[in-house]
């Protein structure tokens, strides 16, 4: 019980003092965060409330999370705060679990409208075009009517997304890149209104929509890959018992939700269930596997009198608790809040076109304000003047800019899936391109985190049938091993009644021959053994020694040498045995091992090593989940805890390592590749907009201008979904 003894002094909650009230954390929801400009002004804002002590948004997460002075300040304060600021919050809590796939839907909506819309447009400017010469005026006309009929609800319903934004930061008084956007849009629609009830067939009612139509497509490809779910550390909560069985003052059993449970209550856990609670043992006893909790890969033996955690599973007979903590004072509680805190480190991370974006949003303004004022001072009307300003907003709409870093990421994505590989955050394939130094969990990462019988071919059939129809009545992962060297090699295992389980010995059953016994050398008479980890005693008292490992990964090894020769520094931390922790380290070539380390401990160590290096974390366990989200990106088997896998950035599938150095392949080329399509945008825009502010170019051209760098920027991303032979970094 020493790792688990050690955990809990580590990570036990810390009591509240009740003659004050301490500093308690509040979680909002931040519907319209939407890029590193957002993320500083909620900081800001949130930060000027009295009472705040402290504020970090996220913004992969769109929230942000404060712990404020209860006396002071309220979760009212914090929305009202943020609504003057022109962001849209709520609690946690009330965020509607399918607010990602709605807004993905709402997107898919929109940009079908504005494709719809563009092609009947332009199959009507083709007409005018076409038969410039032969048309007559009405005929003219009632097209350019036809065309504003379909326009105009159009781009009412469509450029929503871009027009609230865009209210929103001027309510706030900011600017971001759905100002010049919305802004080029409205003047479109409306100067081509005007143009068209005057007369003129100066029309652009299909740039307008064709540019809502191209930028809608980025704006979805975005949303796509961002996900809301990342870090809702409340998950943690439903590996816990959904009910537990509570022991009343006459000893009567009633159901009760685990969240009910209190300080003092009396709770049966049968054997197979988890623990809902806390707590110390009053009866009962036997093999506990904490493997959720510690990493420790064997179950640890628990008595009468020691320490459980909830979300620990009771392999052996019944067990009989006193609760010493329950619902959001547990332990495995302390271990979602220290993963809540560690993921607000990745908050200040900043994406390449939140950067871009900064300086882009007031360059467009500034460009068009200065060809309408020029124009106007050579003397050409304020049409002209307004014409030739609108090509320049549209022609300079960050439509290249927008798709630079979303098409780049569905490419890889694509590719990355067909690898076994699943992207799960927006940003990580930029965190991961970034990344120099690795750090591996052991169990479940680096081996396949399930005991595998070593010595199967020195035991007879005889003795490994008689050992298996013993296993067969347990659940411990020994007990199991056995079972499983048995059916593959005698095709299967009887079950047979009159197994008893002994509690942390292990079982036995009587014969007509005698007693025979699986479980522990020393209970099965061989006394300690070094290599031994199960025996076998047969009833005429003879004894087979069962050796088990925990198998590596049949390529960790080649993973390993690979990335170092890569130039990657790599690291082992693990919350199992120094002993076992030090064996696959040697096994696979890694020097820099550590054995023992709770989640506290690894957070801990990754911020040592995060002064100098940008980490990538792999591993597996609930104990993982903190560390994954403390590291600047992680990575997790498919196998993993479920809360670990959503902590982690990307998950990997199969029983094979060599995911981890696809991965990082593919990021360094779709940060060579987003960095390409950066330079395509600002070429087209360094060739364009001259002409656009010269006078050459109408909103027309402009926006099939735009569309074409857009074209040019897919067409560049798709080839990072195509794998040539003998490809290195």
């Amino acid at each position: 019980m020493s790792a688990q003894t050690t955990l809990a002094g580590t990570l036990a909650p810390t009591p509240t003092d009740d003659a004050g009230e301490q500093p308690r954390a509040i979680s909002l929801a931040i519907e319209n965060m939407r890029c590193g400009g957002c993320l500083r002004a909620v900081e800001k804002a949130i930060a000027a409330v009295p009472g705040v002590v402290h504020a970090r948004a996220n913004l992969s997460a769109k929230r942000v999370t404060a712990r404020v002075d209860p006396a002071e300040c309220a979760e009212d304060d914090l929305v009202t705060a943020l609504a003057r600021a022109g962001f849209k919050a709520a609690p946690m809590e009330a965020e509607a679990s399918g607010q990602a796939h709605t807004q993905d839907q709402d997107y898919l909506r929109r940009v079908g409208v504005a494709g719809f819309a563009a092609a009947n447009i332009m199959l009507l400017s083709v007409s005018v075009w076409s038969g410039a010469g032969d048309m007559d005026a009405v005929t003219q006309a009632f097209f350019h009517r036809l065309s504003a009929l379909i326009a105009l609800p159009a781009v009412a319903y469509a450029g929503q997304p871009f027009f609230r934004s865009a209210l929103t930061a001027l309510k706030a008084r900011r600017l971001n890149m759905d100002v010049p956007i919305s802004l080029a849009v409205i003047l479109a629609t409306g100067m081509s209104c005007f143009q068209m009830l005057n007369g003129s067939h100066q029309v652009f009612f299909d740039a307008a929509v064709t540019l809502l139509f191209f930028l809608l497509i980025g704006r979805w490809l975005d949303q796509r890959l961002r996900t809301r779910a990342q870090g809702e550390a409340q998950n943690l909560l439903s590996l816990q018992s959904g009910l537990a069985t509570l022991i009343g003052p006459g000893r009567e059993h009633r159901s009760v939700p685990a969240h009910a449970l209190v300080r003092g209550d009396k709770v049966l856990v049968a054997a197979g269930e988890r623990v809902p609670a806390d707590g110390i043992i009053l009866s009962g006893g036997g093999d506990i596997d904490q493997s959720l909790i510690t990493g420790e890969s064997d179950p640890v033996t628990a008595k009468s009198g020691d320490q459980i955690h909830a979300g620990t599973l009771n392999l052996a007979k019944a067990l009989t608790l006193r609760v010493t903590a329950a619902d959001d004072m547990t332990l495995l509680a302390e271990i979602g809040r220290l993963m809540a805190n560690a993921e607000q480190g990745r908050a200040s991370y900043r994406r390449l076109a939140d950067r871009a974006a900064e300086i882009y949003a007031p360059a467009v303004h500034i460009l068009g304000a200065l060809t309408f004022a020029g124009w106007l001072m050579l003397g050409a009307g304020w049409e002209v003047a307004l014409t030739y300003a609108i090509a320049v907003l549209i022609i300079t709409c960050p439509c290249a800019l927008a798709l630079a870093v979303p098409a780049v990421q569905i490419a890889a994505a694509s590719r990355l899936f067909r690898a076994g590989i699943i992207l799960k955050s927006a940003d990580a394939l930029e965190r991961l391109a970034e990344a120099d130094f690795i750090v591996f969990d052991k169990t479940g990462t680096l081996t396949l985190g399930r005991p595998v019988l070593l010595n199967a071919d020195e035991i007879s059939d005889d003795r490994l049938k008689a050992a298996a129809t013993l296993g067969a009545a347990s659940r411990h992962p020994y007990a199991k091993a056995v079972v499983e060297a048995a059916r593959a090699r005698l095709g299967g295992v009887a079950v047979v009644d009159g197994v008893e389980e002994v509690p942390g010995e292990g079982l036995k059953r009587l014969t007509p021959h005698g007693e025979e016994r699986l479980g522990s050398p020393a209970w099965c008479g061989v006394g300690v053994s070094d290599t031994a980890s199960l025996c076998y005693r047969a009833p005429g008292g003879e004894t087979t020694a069962f050796r088990f490992r925990d198998m590596l990964r049949g390529d960790a090894g080649e993973t390993v040498s690979r990335l170092q020769a890569q130039g990657f520094a790599l690291a082992l931390f693990s919350g199992d045995r120094s002993q076992a922790v030090r064996e696959t380290a040697k096994a696979v070539g890694i020097g820099n091992w550590r054995g023992g380390a709770n989640p506290a401990d690894k957070i801990a160590a990754l911020k040592e090593i995060s002064q100098q290096h940008k980490v990538l974390m792999v591993g597996d366990g609930l104990n993982d989940a903190p560390a994954l989200a403390a590291a600047h990106v992680s990575m997790s088997p498919a196998g993993a805890a479920d809360i670990t896998q959503r902590a982690a950035d990307l998950v990997f599938q199969g029983e094979r390592l060599a995911p981890v150095i696809e991965a990082v392949r593919v990021a360094a080329r779709a940060r060579a590749m987003a960095f390409q399509n950066f330079a395509i945008a600002l070429a087209y825009n360094a060739v364009c907009v001259p002409l656009a502010m010269g006078g050459y170019v109408t909103p027309l051209v402009a926006a099939v201008a735009m569309s074409t760098s857009s074209i040019l920027v897919t067409a560049n991303a798709l080839r990072l979904g195509t794998k040539t032979a003998g490809e290195t970094l």
